[in-house]
């Protein structure tokens, strides 16, 4: 198929219409709204960091509005979504469980022979899900330590249940806590799905499709990064295929120097309107897990700083990207206390972007709607690296 040429500009807009930030409420209000988004995405990923609200919700917020926390919960109970790895943990529609079959397959794989304790103990513990209904680690008694085999120094029934999650034994849900709840996957998986374990070549497929629906321009690696954890996977030789028979197209970026890049037909001719909003957004965010994307595509070298020694962090701890439009306008690095009701914005840090009188009013909006969002009432901005403009939000946010 022809490589077809387009702007930095217009490759912007397909990357951030296919993240879902062309605008706010892009796939409308409500739960239908959070599905519908996790359907398009066909994965958001989740991390337990709570210093603001966990990534799955933060990620989803950004795009729903007056999205509230619960509607995951609804969504899990009602079986239209699972909790299951792509290239890390995330939220996956219901109706592509079986494309995680090849990731648990792999995992099953990889895994080294199991002692006759922990045979016995796995064969327990099915035993006990079966005949009692779901359980968590805390329910499991007798449950002696021992010493860590590299899962973290686990407790043995920890180790178990998440060996029997990873292999697709067992499925979990979340408690309020954040903690998961283990049940058989004929306990959650609905009669009409399914669960026919796909060839390699339709698996390898899907990931492509999925990759370049999400990313809306992405190279070979960043497609192939969703099936991370299957051992041989076919990406690079299906996505040849797919390009010779046009069912994805070849493109390259005027000036803009990668490896080859790739991305649905439909963009060839979709017309493309950013709003002029602000949206914080997750360090975990779709659009943000490639930083190269980020510095290619969007001039924006960033980096989360928590994995950082805290001598070598440059803008702090948990640094959030904020985006306007079709460029990356600064950076806050932030902290949720829930129980003073406050938002600490320790560093707010301003890239090389003129700011426009509008841009700061709806960056001030996009803070109260994020402060709300993480239940806090005030927001303490501690520094910045521009006065005029940092004066200028607290104004705003007064």
């Amino acid at each position: 198929m022809k490589q077809q040429i387009i702007s930095g500009s217009q490759a912007k807009k397909i990357i951030l219409h296919a993240a879902g930030l062309a605008k706010p409420g892009q796939f409308g209000k409500g739960i239908e709204a959070v599905y519908k988004l996790i359907d398009h995405l066909g994965f958001v990923q989740i991390d337990t960091n709570n210093v603001v609200e966990r990534a799955h919700h933060h990620a989803i917020a950004s795009r729903v509005p007056d999205y509230k926390p619960e509607w995951i919960d609804e969504l899990l109970a009602d079986g239209h979504i699972f909790e299951f790895f792509t290239y890390g943990a995330g939220y996956i529609p219901m109706h592509e469980y079986r494309f995680s079959l090849p990731v648990k397959e792999s995992f099953l794989s990889r895994r080294k022979p199991l002692t006759p304790p922990e045979i016995s103990l796995i064969k327990k513990i099915l035993d006990r899900i079966a005949r009692d209904g779901p359980l968590m680690v805390k329910d499991i008694d007798n449950d002696t330590p021992v010493a860590s085999s590299g899962w973290w120094d686990w407790r043995p029934a920890k180790v178990a249940l998440e060996r029997l999650f990873l292999d697709g034994s067992l499925m979990c849900t979340r408690n309020k806590n954040f903690h998961k709840i283990y049940d058989l996957p004929i306990n959650l998986i609905a009669g009409d799905i399914d669960t026919a374990m796909p060839g390699p070549e339709e698996y390898a497929r899907h990931t492509i499709r999925r990759s370049l629906q999400s990313l809306g321009i992405a190279n070979a690696k960043d497609i192939a990064w969703r099936a991370n954890f299957v051992k041989d996977n076919k990406v690079k030789t299906e996505l040849e295929k797919m390009a010779a028979e046009g069912e994805v197209c070849p493109v390259s970026i005027e000036g803009l120097n990668t490896a080859p890049l790739y991305m649905l037909p439909a963009y060839k001719s979709k017309k493309i309107t950013l709003s002029d909003d602000a949206f914080i957004l997750s360090p975990f965010d779709t659009l943000n897990v490639h930083r190269h994307r980020l510095k290619d595509f969007f001039n924006f070298d960033y980096q989360i700083e928590c994995f950082v020694p805290q001598a070598k962090r440059i803008y702090g701890y948990f640094s959030l990207p904020v985006l306007i439009g079709d460029a990356f306008v600064a950076r806050m690095d932030s902290k949720a206390d829930r129980k003073q009701r406050v938002l600490t914005i320790h560093n707010l840090h301003f890239e090389a972007v003129k700011l426009s009188p509008s841009m700061t009013d709806k960056m001030v909006e996009a803070i109260k709607r994020f402060a709300n969002f993480n239940q806090c009432r005030e927001v303490v901005i501690s520094k910045s690296n521009n006065k005029q403009l940092l004066k200028a939000i607290r104004d705003g946010l007064r």
